[in-house]
Parts: structure tokens; sequence; C-alpha cells
């Protein structure tokens, strides 16, 4: 039995192309037809854009919660937000959240180590927008670094790792400690495949 996931919308596109994926790739792991259960709150993308025009980003964090709260209620699993912008408030809602949340950001840093990337740092407040000071986190492949890299790079891009859609393979389920989350990418087997 998979995760029920929820999702926890701010715009229409981000959630619904979320909730499609889900959909679309579940039926990898899970047979014909199937996905995993999925439900999704949102409120108006107008309540999320006073809060952020006001530059009010405790208030942000606070429509999240309530959906946090209300897919919390109705037995979701853990929460998943594809929304770049207001996951700039994640630190003041994950500590009272519910349930785990999958956050987009971590889950690619995991995946750049993985794949040979080097953590270098943060640029705090390294770029403005939209009036908000966002930081930059650095990741480094030197060149002599690069023919393993290339290597572990070739086989993550094999057509096999891919559904016919051309979208990678992902599977997100319960992490060992019961509180966290695991994404399983499907990965082949072979020379470079333990990169």
């Amino acid at each position: 039995m998979s995760a029920h996931i929820g999702i926890v919308a701010c715009s229409a596109e981000g959630a619904s192309l979320c909730y499609r994926t889900l959909c679309v790739e579940g039926t990898q792991y899970l047979g014909e037809h199937a996905h995993p259960e999925v439900s999704l709150h949102s409120h108006s993308l107008a309540d999320y854009m006073q809060c952020i025009y006001r530059d009010d980003w405790p208030g942000v964090g606070k429509l999240m919660l309530s959906s946090a709260n209300k897919l919390a209620a109705i037995g979701a699993d853990f929460l998943i937000c594809p929304d770049n912008t207001i996951h700039q408030v994640f630190d003041l809602v994950r500590p009272r959240s519910p349930l785990p949340w999958l956050h987009i950001a971590e889950v690619v840093a995991e995946e750049a180590v993985r794949l040979g990337f080097r953590f270098e740092g943060v640029f705090f407040n390294h770029q403005v927008f939209k009036g908000r000071n966002r930081d930059t986190a650095w990741f480094s492949i030197l060149d002599e670094e690069w023919p393993g890299v290339r290597a572990a790079f070739a086989t993550w891009l094999a057509a096999d790792n891919f559904g016919a859609d051309g979208w990678e393979l992902v599977q997100v389920v319960p992490g060992p400690d019961g509180q966290g989350l695991v994404a399983y990418l499907k990965r082949p087997t072979g020379p470079g495949a333990d990169r």
C-alpha cells in the first residue's frame, strides 16, 4: 500500500503538474491505472499573493499550515508543496507542521551530492527576486573529477530511467524513522551505476 500524499497548493499550475506527475508515475510502481492516494488543499492564489505583496511571509506560512492541518485531518501521510516562492517560509512552517514534508531543494541537493558534486557553501542574500533576498547553494565538480561523474551521468540518463512521457521514474516512501521521507529514483545496475 502506498502512502497518502498531501499537496499544499499555491498556484494551480504547480499543484496540477504535481498531481498529474504523481498519477502518471504511480503506474510505474503500482500497476496499470494505479497511483497513490493524493489529496490537495489550496487557499486562493489571491490569498497568497496578498501576503506576498505585503511582504507578509508569516502570513504565507499561516496559509501553508492551514492546508497542512486540513490534509493531516483527512489522513495524508506526508506533504509536498510544489511552489518555489512559498518555500521561502519552509523553515517557519516545518517545526509547526502536523506532518513531514518533502522539500524539493533538499532532495535536489542530496541528488547533486550523490551524483558527485561537492557542496561548496551558501551565498547568503545572493540574489534579489521580487524584492526578496535569496540564498544560493553552490555545488562543484573539478575538471579532474569529471570523467567519473560523466560516466555516472551517462548511466543516470539511460533511457530506461525514464517513463514513456520523459519523466524520471521516482518513488517516495516514508523513511526508516517513520518521520522523514525517502525518494527512490529508479537506477540501472552495472558499471557507473553506484555513483
